[in-house]
């Protein structure tokens, strides 16, 4: 007897954190080759910040804190999972945290400041670090267990608004970049 079997709404997510490892892992890379030769590659820095910012953070992390962490918070969480969950929360902001710092320090270093690439091989060396970890706690400590919460429709329609948060994303992100425009 075939079952007729539905994504969960953390089906996205985990597809999404096997792209974002594929990402850091090219991180790592550049990483070791900055630490061999001591220059970093300004245009590799703005696409990897321009990822994580785009994609991991305000997609990925866009659909964890403001649908699935939303509904769970009107849930009767364990303590546990509720630490967890909070933790995934400051998780989150120490990456931007981090990438932020990435930012800044390219910055210095496009200008002149040569002296900046140990800023950036610090942070770049915290974010490949923190990702597969963040990535693991989510995957097998906090996504499944917290479905257990949730009743098929509410399963089903976080899993609409999380394909509808996808759709809008790209139009609001470039919506924004024509208002700026347009203010200068």
């Amino acid at each position: 007897m075939e079952r007729n079997r539905k994504m969960l709404p953390i089906g996205p997510l985990m597809i999404e954190h096997r792209l974002i490892e594929r990402m850091i892992r090219r991180i790592g890379k550049e990483l070791a080759h900055m630490k061999e030769t001591g220059r970093a590659d300004v245009g590799f820095l703005t696409g990897a910040v321009d990822f994580i910012r785009f994609y991991a953070d305000r997609c990925h992390h866009g659909k964890e804190e403001q649908i699935l962490f939303r509904e769970l918070d009107k849930k009767d969480l364990l303590p546990e999972e509720r630490r967890r969950m909070e933790e995934l929360v400051e998780d989150h902001i120490h990456a931007r945290g981090k990438v932020a710092e990435v930012v800044a320090a390219t910055a210095r270093y496009a200008n002149g400041d040569k002296n900046a690439i140990h800023e950036i091989i610090d942070a770049l060396a915290v974010l490949v670090d923190f990702y597969p970890v963040h990535i693991a706690k989510e995957d097998k400590d906090f996504f499944l267990p917290v479905m257990a919460h949730f009743t098929p429709e509410e399963k089903d329609a976080m899993l609409r608004e999380g394909i509808e948060f996808d759709a809008s994303l790209i139009h609001e992100e470039y919506r924004a970049f024509v208002d700026g425009l347009e203010k200068n």
